[in-house]
């Protein structure tokens, strides 16, 4: 089975409930909302990837020109593009796909978006670097992150039991430290990053310099 199937399948059965679910921290949603909506300009393209149920490409549409959002569940893409057409709202592109094989021309995009993604991911630091590529001089990287290495690293142990057992997804279990490492790695320059509480997501902004 290959893991993109698995994977896919994992968060498949998980998707009518996570769409269901309120989100944990509103006021640190909201606040990274903001941050994110104070560099939107109404002729920007932008990429989602990992965009689950589609509710921050839905808030975001209205700022720019066109989204494109994927995640590699089906059912989840399904929820979002029938909130899509609930909402009347015809600048977002949901789509089934895999970040780490999607065919992207290099420079295409202002913005890319991988919130609540990138510990979920096998390659990150390969990721990081396609997004770089992906983005065009001065573009942003934004990004929300579970660093769960900073206070949970016993997880390094128990997440291959897991996913084993099916019972967890594939986890990066990396410290704020080593996801700071890869985007440097990657070329950006850190122009933000923000963490609501100790063990909550560590939200970035990252800039491909010009």
């Amino acid at each position: 089975m290959d893991t993109v199937s698995t994977e896919s399948r994992f968060w498949d059965r998980l998707a009518e409930r996570y769409s269901r679910q309120p989100v944990a921290d509103e006021a640190a949603y909201q606040h990274k909302l903001r941050i994110t909506r104070g560099f939107l300009k109404p002729d920007m393209q932008l990429l989602e990837f990992g965009c689950g149920t589609g509710s921050t490409a839905l808030v975001h549409a209205t700022h720019v020109a066109h989204i494109r959002a994927i995640d590699f569940s089906e059912k989840m893409v399904a929820i979002a593009r029938g909130k899509a057409a609930e909402a009347g709202i015809a600048n977002v592109t949901f789509e089934q796909a895999d970040i780490a094989s999607l065919d992207v021309p290099d420079a295409t995009y202002d913005m890319v978006l991988g919130l609540s993604i990138l510990h979920l991911l096998h390659d990150k630091q390969a990721v990081i670097d396609k997004v770089a590529r992906m983005l065009k001089p001065g573009g942003l990287f934004i990004s929300s992150t579970a660093c769960l290495g900073d206070t949970m690293a016993v997880f390094k142990y128990l997440a291959p039991l897991g996913k084993a057992l099916r019972l967890l997804p594939q986890l990066d279990v990396m410290t704020t430290a080593e996801l700071r490492r890869g985007m440097e790695q990657g070329g950006f320059v850190i122009d933000q990053l923000w963490q609501p509480k100790r063990g909550a997501a560590v939200f970035i902004v990252a800039r491909k310099p010009d």
